[in-house]
């Protein structure tokens, strides 16, 4: 499959936005992912990060993004601005509340150990709503760059809805049955209320 392709499929969104499901998603209807296994499956994401250390060091170095044409990559939103303009993209987004983020992400901070600050999440929610709608905003100006939006909670609901829809997306022959069955409610533990 990855010879068809003359684009990155990029998952992101914000962390704890469901992002790791999305590409555990994706490489069980046949997408494989570009990964490297350094961080290991945690109580926080009990199936893998699915994370390739490469991205974190984008703006230095791409070359490796012309060889993830067929795959999927994991790159948080603020990192998908530093990708070459001469490659094509598919960007899966995961929307999810931004209360179930915060607050999710303060829960993986409680068990490593340290202090949240949950006095800040009202600032931090704000920032997060002003960064998304900013990157959305730059995304719609891309011409190498179409971007479909998965939202979490809706995907939950009805994974195999939501698994049609990334398979037309990406315009491939996906397995959706497979992809649908990837999807396990019990892991959604910070609901918003």
């Amino acid at each position: 499959m990855t010879a068809e392709c003359d684009f990155v499929t990029v998952v992101s969104g914000l962390p704890r936005s469901g992002t790791s499901m999305m590409m555990k998603v994706l490489e069980a209807g046949g997408v494989p992912p570009q990964i490297d296994e350094l961080r290991r499956p945690n109580e926080d994401n009990p199936n893998g990060y699915y994370e390739f250390e490469p991205v974190k060091a984008l703006k230095e170095d791409d070359s490796w993004v012309p060889g993830a044409k067929g795959k999927a990559v994991k790159i948080i939103y603020k990192l998908v601005y530093d990708l070459p303009l001469d490659t094509k993209y598919r960007v899966i987004f995961m929307q999810r509340d931004v209360d179930e983020v915060v607050r999710s992400q303060e829960k993986m901070l409680e068990r490593e150990g340290l202090d949240p600050g949950a006095a800040q999440r009202e600032l931090i929610m704000s920032l997060f709503q002003a960064e998304i709608i900013a990157f959305r905003n730059w995304i719609a100006t891309q011409p190498n760059i179409k971007m479909h939006v998965v939202d979490y909670g809706d995907f939950i609901a009805d994974p195999a809805a939501a698994a049609e829809g990334i398979a037309g997306f990406l315009e491939r022959d996906l397995n959706t049955v497979a992809m649908a069955e990837v999807v396990d409610p019990s892991l959604y533990r910070n609901r918003a209320s």
